[in-house]
């Protein structure tokens, strides 16, 4: 007999994998019945007769759960859809699973569609039964015109939505272009989806690097072995896989993300031709960054040192942590050349991004 969420998390409780949550736990019922219905309402096999004589079956209400960051929301979302006994299930950040969208509707468009998300929603909707998204929020006037659309035709398609951000639905777009646009979505997801806020008072990201180093310099012996740590902490010791985001027609890929969480090295994101659209689309997609091999930087690299000054100038705009190694300490990185007096900005914004109380705070 297959145990019940509940008692799955109880039991990592007991086990010390995870720690006491009271608002994790309540919301376990909820998913629990998620699960159930979905393991008992399996797809129809398509045949000259189905769907005949037997009534449609009507799927239940998704599920947008949403609160602040380090609540817990990706651990239960990874229980809920590891526990789930479907073939038909696919778990996605966000922000990737919209360049995929994006990608599809360019294809379509090269094909003369006249409708080009209309194939890629059946496309995306074919044997899928749960679609569970991580991180939503919209931050683009192109998602937020195609969003509503995509959700009503996977929906109607019959695929259960849960997703999970750290706005409430009415925060969604928040002052955005054209926003009027985009309110009935948001009274469509209210009336689809359960809406459920994860009230827990513990960041558990937060409380991660409270304290913990988060800068190591000059790299050692044992730097390598610490971010690995960190990293399979932060994320919960998910498989990490390569995140890639499409900007303006161009691939940016981040080798390793989990859980929000991306990790690269210093030549991955700045030996590349990247500019300022490239990372804030990073640092749009990512809450923490392990960032490896921060070299000494001289009229020599001149060219990384600029790209590095503007991802660094990108992930303290968007509040992403960082995690780095690197040859010296911020004020020395750029000791003399050109770009040095420069950098003395971005040293100061290194140096505050240590700060044990700095990003990954409740929106």
């Amino acid at each position: 007999m297959q145990d019940s969420l509940i008692q799955i998390y109880d039991s990592r409780v007991a086990e010390g994998v995870i720690k006491p949550d009271p608002a994790q736990r309540a919301l376990l019922p909820v998913l629990e019945n998620l699960r159930q219905w979905l393991q008992d309402n399996p797809p129809r096999k398509a045949g000259l007769l189905s769907g005949l004589f037997a009534k449609p079956i009507t799927p239940p209400k998704g599920l947008y759960l949403w609160g602040g960051v380090g609540r817990g929301k990706s651990m239960l979302m990874d229980l809920f859809t590891d526990q789930v006994a479907i073939a038909g299930k696919r778990r996605v950040h966000f922000h990737a699973f919209m360049q995929e969208v994006h990608r599809g509707m360019h294809a379509a468009r090269q094909k003369g569609v006249d409708d080009a998300l209309a194939p890629v929603a059946a496309d995306l909707g074919r044997g899928l039964q749960l679609l569970a998204f991580d991180e939503m929020q919209i931050t683009d006037i192109t998602d937020a015109m195609i969003v509503g659309r995509l959700f009503q035709m996977l929906m109607d398609q019959g695929v259960v939505i849960v997703a999970t951000s750290n706005r409430p639905p009415e925060d969604l777009y928040k002052n955005g272009l054209n926003r009027a646009l985009f309110v009935p979505f948001i009274d469509y997801l209210r009336d689809r989806m359960q809406v459920h806020h994860l009230e827990s008072p513990n960041d558990y990201r937060q409380h991660r690097l409270q304290g913990a180093q988060v800068y190591f310099a000059p790299a050692g012996p044992g730097t390598q072995a610490a971010l690995d740590g960190v990293f399979e902490d932060l994320t919960g010791g998910q498989k990490p896989a390569p995140l890639e985001l499409v900007v303006t027609g161009r691939k940016v890929v981040v080798p390793a993300f989990a859980n929000g969480v991306g990790r690269a090295t210093f030549w991955d994101l700045c030996a590349r031709a990247l500019g300022p659209a490239d990372y804030l689309a990073i640092a749009g997609a990512l809450r923490v960054l392990v960032l490896e091999d921060i070299p000494r930087l001289s009229s020599s690299n001149y060219n990384e040192a600029k790209r590095f000054v503007t991802l660094i100038d990108a992930l303290y705009e968007g509040k992403v942590r960082l995690i780095c190694s690197a040859a010296d300490i911020p004020e020395r990185l750029y000791a003399e050349g050109e770009g040095s007096f420069e950098f003395e900005r971005t040293a100061s914004r290194l140096r505050e991004m240590q700060g044990a109380d700095w990003g990954l705070q409740p929106e």
